[in-house]
């Protein structure tokens, strides 16, 4: 019987030490790396969201820039393995990447509120350097993890004849990791902990997991120099607690501010008792409030005055109902209620802290507003939900500059289209500047796609335009005719906007660009836009 063949002896065994790490901690070490990886990459872009929005242009740079990290570690990770097969460079590599991405969102920390100034002064030289150091905070952390797996298999690897079964398994349970650590944040520990803690949490994890191997295979006098990193990433916990990513605005009072899973939330309050929502970098007004005063002169208003561009006589009796999508702290749906008197108003939000922190500063509650009834979901998919009609379905559900791309397509609008009644109107909030309405035109065009007319008023002193759709062919001249029919009783705010919107409105012109859910280059369009305007001093006209 002739033997079967063996690997030569240099290629069984590939350290003295196997016996020391248990295959299962080696395995759950592989896997928290993985975990830990998957985490920090989501928790990145919740980190730099919070300043520079969370466009496909972002995303792009933070995916590809880890990936290119993660190949770097993958490379070098291979070939340091091959030079020092010892479980205590292992794990002193873990220790340190654990540790230097618990640094991060402190170090992070004076960047993004630099970056935030940056945002609110249009400043756009400081805001792309500002992205690009934040992003480079993470070139020496990922790319040690990105070591991990090949590490991992260098000192598993006992016999040559299971290194592809080995791999396999290795870079399997890395994966299931992966798997594991993109959820647990978006999930769990953002929303309940909030952006900080999530980054401390996995480091925190795969720290101890470090410690603990390193522990097993080094002295004690060795252990403990690392031992007292511990303390240092607890002095980082207690100054990330309390942060304030951007201060308030001159002569305003920071009522409340806190880190939702899709926002950052401020509420400022100046001397007047005016109170202000802002999230992210705080470049835009989301929302405002005074137990008094009812009109502001900004963008909200003019949604007041979309329910008369249909056929004369159309009346304020004839506004019977509303639907909001982008409820934010409830602006609009206060306003129509001053208005129109408590008619029944669905609002669709789809950040919980939001309705949370609206209840509190802004009076959108049971009592201020019985009328309105809260629905905590992403637009599109409460719009779906609903089952009524609505003389007006409100769309302000976009973050400067950017408008979420599946509320702009031509299917989304066939659906609006069957929540409205026989005289109903859908109203958009849509951003432009003064040189470029590419934006407007092309939601023009998409909004013609489904409704027969749609109308355009430039908002004064702003850089928005709301578009208004009609279930029935109409003319402008409608619009003015149902402005001279108001009675007289007509309220006072709806008749000064009414008297503005006039004033705005401006020709409709539709382009030949035509949003649909295979095919909407909203960011493409938006991202042209605000290069266009940066680069022909338009920054100027702001300050």
């Amino acid at each position: 019987m002739t033997a079967m063949p063996t690997a030569p002896e240099s290629l069984k065994t590939t350290t003295t030490t196997v016996s020391v790490i248990p295959r299962l901690f080696m395995y759950s070490t592989v896997f928290i790396g993985g975990m830990t990886t998957l985490a920090i990459e989501m928790t990145a872009s919740r980190l730099m969201g919070s300043v520079f929005g969370s466009s496909n242009l972002i995303w792009a740079n933070v995916i590809g820039l880890m990936l290119l990290y993660l190949t770097v570690g993958y490379f070098i990770g291979g070939r340091w393995a091959d030079r020092s097969p010892r479980y205590s460079t292992f794990y002193q590599i873990i220790i340190w990447s654990a540790f230097l991405c618990a640094l991060i969102p402190l170090i992070a920390r004076p960047v993004l509120t630099f970056a935030a100034d940056a945002v609110v002064g249009i400043n756009a030289g400081v805001v792309i350097g500002s992205f690009l150091a934040v992003v480079a905070l993470f070139a020496i952390p990922i790319t040690l993890m990105g070591t991990i797996s090949p590490f991992a298999l260098r000192l598993s690897m006992t016999n040559i004849q299971d290194a592809g079964s080995l791999a396999g398994r290795l870079y399997a349970i890395s994966t299931l990791g992966s798997l594991v650590g993109t959820f647990i944040p978006v999930l769990v520990t953002i929303p309940l902990l909030g952006t900080n803690a999530t980054f401390l949490i996995f480091s925190g994890l795969l720290f101890v997991t470090g410690i603990i191997g390193y522990a097993r295979v080094a002295s004690v006098r060795k252990t403990l120099p690392y031992l007292a990193l511990l303390g240092i990433i607890l002095i980082i916990t207690m100054l990330l607690n309390g942060r304030v990513l951007r201060n308030p605005l001159s002569g305003a009072t920071l009522l409340y501010e806190d880190e939702s899973a899709y926002n950052y939330i401020q509420v400022q309050e100046i001397a007047d008792g005016t109170r202000y929502l802002y999230l992210n970098e705080g470049q835009g007004i989301h929302s405002e409030w005074n137990p008094t005063v009812f009109g502001n002169g900004r963008t909200w208003d003019f949604f007041l005055a979309a329910p008369y561009f249909n056929t004369a006589p159309h009346t304020p009796d004839d506004v019977d109902s509303l639907l909001i999508i982008g409820l934010a702290a409830g602006t609009i749906a206060r306003q129509y209620t001053h208005v129109y008197g408590n008619i029944p108003i669905d609002g669709i939000e789809i950040d919980p802290a939001i309705v949370e922190t609206a209840a509190r500063y802004f009076d959108m509650n049971a009592s201020a507003m019985p009328n309105l009834s809260v629905i905590v979901e992403d637009g599109r998919y409460g719009l779906h939900q609903l089952t009524r009609q609505y003389s007006v379905v409100a769309i302000d559900a976009y973050r400067p500059p950017y408008i979420p791309w599946h509320l702009t397509t031509v299917e989304f609008f066939a659906e609006v289209q069957t929540k409205l009644s026989t005289e109903g109107v859908v109203a958009i909030n849509v951003g432009r500047t003064p040189q470029d309405r590419s934006l407007v035109q092309a939601l023009t065009a998409t909004l013609l796609q489904v409704f027969p007319t749609v109308h355009s008023i430039d908002v004064p002193r702003s850089f928005n335009t709301i578009l208004v759709a009609t279930q029935q062919p109409t003319a402008y001249a409608e619009f003015v005719t149902n402005f001279d029919n108001l009675p007289l009783e007509t309220n006072l705010l709806l008749r000064q906007t009414y008297e503005k919107a006039l004033l705005g409105a401006v020709p409709t012109v539709a382009s030949d660009v035509v949003f649909t859910d295979d095919r909407a280059p909203v960011e493409t369009i938006v991202d042209s836009l605000v290069v266009n305007f940066l680069l022909s001093g338009g920054a100027d006209q702001l300050r």
